[in-house]
């Protein structure tokens, strides 16, 4: 079995090497040395350079080394094989910690408290329940699902956006237009876990920011993007802060990565920036889950999360 590999920024020998420890009767080739083309059976990508991809023959499959699957479906020319997004407990967990920690960042003005222990300010104020929030995930997939479920837990009144209709035990679902702005008329804090295709782009903007409810315990919403750069308009973002449309933000993602310098981002209150962090591969376990997902199809069982090419995720 040959591998093709190829991972923009990212430490390759650690791919590498627990790419040979899963499959040690597999070779893997680096998207700059493939060999014979006609023997490459599986890609493993992350951005970069996957142009190449249209010049392998007998490729079966097409995997993203991260949640993101864009790079992959605005791809001109791409084999017509299956392309497989990452699906994994380690995944999951990661974004989860994410979203449960910038939600209670907020829920807790835990800036504020940082900013008076700055001063050496003992100014003691009491923090809301959870159950007075309402949170709004938007994109209610594997991600979103799970961390709704944590949200809840804590105690959050949790409810749901997707594409199309959705029936979740336990959870209140929207979807549509007409759906999604009933949803943000009673959030509070809304939570961003789309992927990035051409309906979602651009998203959340100011026109959505004002749909969103304003007589939280906040004093107006939060949003949180953890999904993709490009379904926030940052300029809108900038606006809405400073014009008090929205009381606070966390973006993990960005228009443009890394976030230049000379961004406003940086600098408004109550806005949490973070490099993209929300929920990074980690080399074992994500092998170790497309490992398995190769085995899988090697003996003729179906893979799962392949990507709908309609829909771009």
């Amino acid at each position: 079995m040959k591998i093709a590999l190829t991972a923009k920024g990212w430490d390759i020998p650690a791919w590498t090497e627990n790419l040979n420890k899963l499959l040690p009767d597999a070779e893997v080739r680096l998207s700059d040395d493939l060999g014979d083309l006609s023997e490459i059976d599986y890609a493993l990508a992350w951005k970069g350079d996957t142009a190449f991809l249209k010049d392998l023959p007998n490729l079966k499959a097409i995997f993203s080394l991260g949640a993101g699957v864009e790079f992959l479906t605005q791809e001109p020319n791409l084999p017509n094989v299956p392309i497989v997004r990452v699906i994994g407990d380690d995944l999951t967990a990661r974004m989860c910690e994410y979203v449960v920690l910038n939600v209670l960042m907020h829920h807790r003005h835990s800036l504020r408290s940082l900013g008076l222990q700055a001063n050496r300010d003992w100014n003691q104020r009491p923090d809301a329940a959870a159950e007075d929030f309402r949170v709004g995930m938007l994109g209610i997939g594997v991600l979103g699902l799970a961390a709704a479920r944590k949200l809840q837990s804590l105690g959050y009144r949790v409810s749901g956006w997707g594409r199309s209709s959705k029936q979740v035990e336990g959870l209140a679902t929207y979807h549509g237009a007409e759906g999604l702005d009933e949803m943000l008329a009673k959030t509070d804090i809304l939570v961003s876990l789309l992927p990035h295709t051409p309906q979602t782009e651009g998203i959340l903007n100011l026109d959505l920011f004002k749909k969103l409810a304003k007589d939280g315990p906040l004093g107006g919403p939060v949003i949180i993007n953890a999904g993709r750069g490009k379904l926030q308009v940052e300029a809108d973002i900038v606006t809405a802060i400073r014009e008090g449309i929205l009381a606070g933000a966390s973006l993990d993602v960005f228009e443009q990565e890394p976030l230049p310098e000379d961004s406003p981002l940086w600098d408004l209150p109550n806005v949490i920036i973070t490099p993209h962090i929300a929920a990074v591969s980690a080399p074992y376990a994500t092998t170790k889950g497309i490992v398995e997902q190769i085995l899988r199809n090697e003996a003729g069982d179906p893979m799962v999360g392949i990507v709908d090419r309609g829909v771009g995720y």
